[in-house]
């Protein structure tokens, strides 16, 4: 079963410094049709204005992802951490027992986009850790490169839970296959430009819920950013 989540029903909040579009019910957006997806639960989409940026505030037992895709936003944690993630990079933040973190503009004049995404652990009261890695353009255009993964496999980042993230960039006759496993389940979220997935046509926002598939197709891109997160059903 194939279910479309179009970009224009994302839940909005704006709140000057910060423009925020929610794939799923966060904050003071709630819709029960889109409370998460298995244990995909956050991906908000943010773009934050020079020098503005979120302040000290807590979490914990939650696997909180950033994926920068313009601009610099700057990270500090209470673990010591602190660094300045730009356009390929992804950071890992494993929130465990607790962690309390800031993320910025790190700019004074550029605004930062990037994706916030959260999945739900199959483990809790760990010790809090921290990853980032780079992939660069190059690793991701015209295949399916893993970015996240429940044992760190091909240098992607790792997170507590049975699930896969991968990124894409896809142009012209460029076309992709992944094979969903018995038990299965695949989130295909379109950062920016158009894709055709298993016959659907998406834009740059759009998402699509994969359920009782044996795979996914993506093909026809056209300066298309995608990620596919591989999920448990």
């Amino acid at each position: 079963m194939l279910q479309v989540r179009k970009s224009e029903e994302r839940g909005l909040a704006n709140h000057g410094w910060l423009n925020s579009r929610h794939t799923f019910s966060f904050g003071h957006y709630h819709d029960p049709k889109h409370t998460g997806f298995g244990p995909l639960l956050v991906i908000n989409e943010d773009k934050v204005t020079p020098a503005q940026g979120f302040g000290t505030h807590g979490h914990r037992d939650m696997e909180i992802i950033s994926y920068v895709l313009e601009g610099e936003l700057a990270h500090k944690d209470s673990m010591g951490n602190g660094s300045v993630l730009k356009y390929g990079d992804v950071q890992r933040m494993s929130a465990g027992t607790g962690v309390r973190h800031s993320e910025f503009n790190h700019s004074e004049t550029q605004g930062v986009h990037f994706l916030q995404i959260w999945i739900q652990p199959n483990v809790t009261g760990i010790q809090p850790s921290y990853e980032e890695k780079h992939f660069a353009p190059e690793s991701k255009q015209g295949q399916l490169r893993l970015v996240a993964s429940s044992d760190g496999r091909d240098g992607s980042v790792l997170i507590h839970q049975d699930a896969a993230i991968y990124a894409t960039i896809l142009n012209g006759a460029d076309a992709l296959e992944h094979t969903l496993e018995k038990g299965r389940t695949a989130y295909v979220h379109v950062i920016r430009g158009n894709v055709t997935v298993n016959g659907v046509d998406l834009k740059g926002g759009d998402a699509l819920k994969v359920t009782g598939e044996p795979g996914l197709t993506l093909a026809r891109g056209d300066a298309a950013e995608v990620l596919v997160f591989d999920l448990p059903y």
